[in-house]
């Protein structure tokens, strides 16, 4: 687990596939005056074991084992993509260690998708980047998320993250749906989405119809990204949601 610093309510950031905790760290100077920040490598990524399963309820339970050891009480989850969904598989299966959870571009039904797009588009990226500039000119908009998702080796600059493990993992979001996740949230909910989301159309806008008294916002101009992409947009956002959540 990565301190970023910060006291108080507990507030753990999970990153998206391919990610790892420190791309959070821009968000993550400003959270420190709402509690004790702290960002978690989800396994196969970063410094976090590289085994299985890769199933949404072990990251959930990776989630809850180190809720526990902060022994902070219940924790204000954010989560990216696929953070987002080990978000929501935490607070359903463990409500007594989340607070509140904020949700970024995740929809709980993809069936039928299969990583072989995913696949082709990772497989086209260089064996190896140069360098750090070399990472941001290839990723455009995102090249400051990607900097931050890469390790220098011998060689260059690679993925931290197994490709084959990633496939596995995306290959059970087309394999099944996440209806009776979402139904199983009781604590308060923000879903951030970007106007060109990577996901289905309306899912998000659904879950929050399903979640009692959940928010939903749409990003103007921002894809998969909104934190990065307008991160004073998405900044207002969660401030508001934190302020109202903390008060209570």
């Amino acid at each position: 687990m990565l301190c970023f610093g910060g006291s108080g309510v507990p507030i753990v950031l999970l990153h998206g596939l391919m990610g790892r905790a420190r791309t959070w760290w821009r968000v993550a100077e400003w959270l420190r005056p709402y509690g004790a920040v702290y960002g978690l490598d989800a396994r196969g990524h970063g410094n976090a074991p590289r085994v299985g399963p890769w199933t949404t309820e072990r990251f959930a339970d990776d989630v809850a084992e180190a809720l526990r050891t902060l022994g902070a009480g219940p924790a204000v989850l954010i989560g990216h993509s696929m953070g987002g969904l080990h978000a929501w598989a935490t607070a359903a299966r463990y409500p007594e260690l989340v607070r509140a959870v904020v949700s970024e571009d995740f929809a709980p039904d993809q069936r039928g998708r299969t990583v072989e797009t995913w696949r082709g588009y990772f497989e086209s990226w260089p064996v190896s980047f140069k360098s750090l500039d070399h990472v941001r000119e290839f990723f455009g908009d995102a090249g400051g998320y990607f900097a931050d998702c890469v390790e220098e080796r011998e060689d260059g600059f690679h993925l931290v993250a197994d490709l084959e493990d990633l496939y596995v993992i995306a290959a059970e979001w087309g394999r099944r749906d996440f209806w009776s996740i979402v139904d199983g949230i009781g604590c308060p909910l923000l879903l951030v989405e970007g106007e060109h989301t990577a996901m289905p159309p309306g899912q998000q806008a659904l879950v929050a119809d399903r979640v009692p008294g959940a928010h939903h916002l749409v990003v103007p101009g921002s894809a998969h990204l909104p934190h990065d992409e307008a991160p004073e947009t998405y900044r207002g956002a969660v401030e508001a949601f934190l302020s109202q959540v903390l008060s209570r």
